[in-house]
Parts: C-alpha cells; sequence; structure tokens
C-alpha cells in the first residue's frame, strides 16, 4: 500500500465468516487486515459509475422532463396520478364490527378463502 500522510482508525462489525475469510486472504498475501480491507475499499469504489449517478435511461427521461413547459408538467403529473389511481385505487379503512366471536370466524375463514 503506498504511503499516505493521512490514517483514521475506525471499527467495524463484520460476521464472523467474513472476518475469518479477510484474514486468511491477508495471510495469502502477505499483508495486513487493514490493507486488504482498504484495498477492497479501493477496487469496489473502482467500479462505481461516478457522476450523477443515475442510469442512462433515467438521465434521459429527466432531460425530456426539462424540456416541458411548466403547464405541461403539472398535465403529465396529473395524469401520471390518475394511471396510478386507475392501477391501483387507494385501500379505504373500514370498521367491521360482530355481534359474536363466532360471526368473526365465520367472516375470518371466508376472507382467508377470497370468498
Amino acid at each position: 500500500m503506498p504511503r499516505r500522510s493521512h490514517y483514521a482508525r475506525i471499527a467495524i462489525t463484520l460476521p464472523v465468516e467474513d472476518l475469518a475469510a479477510a484474514d486468511q486472504l491477508a495471510r495469502e498475501q502477505q499483508r495486513s487486515r487493514s490493507w486488504l480491507i482498504a484495498e477492497a475499499i479501493r477496487r469496489y469504489a473502482a467500479t462505481l459509475p461516478r457522476g450523477s449517478g443515475l442510469g442512462e435511461s433515467r438521465r434521459a427521461q429527466l432531460m425530456a422532463d426539462l424540456r416541458l413547459t411548466p403547464e405541461e408538467r403539472v398535465r403529465a403529473a396529473e395524469e401520471t396520478a390518475r394511471v396510478s389511481f386507475l392501477l391501483r385505487p387507494a385501500a379505504g379503512k373500514r370498521v367491521i364490527a360482530f355481534d359474536r366471536y363466532e360471526d368473526y370466524l365465520d367472516w375470518k375463514r371466508r376472507e382467508d378463502r377470497g370468498a
């Protein structure tokens, strides 16, 4: 590991199996546990996309939305809300009362059967 001018001490919690695997790898590489974990973080960070963190299609959709006028955005949002409600109407709360416990059990059995 190249010499760095600043280090920070941290504490982490790992599953015992992961720590054992890290220690085994460190021994095989003749490196310290700290070096192994730091190297894993560096390699993981190198694979992550940089920039906005948005995928290409999501970014394209956002750019298209930004080209809309405010009125067009409101209309599009209203249409999305309307379609969403049609696909999944809001579940209303209901209050059910039973005179007897047996009536509740009968109702519960019917609900569980989907009747």
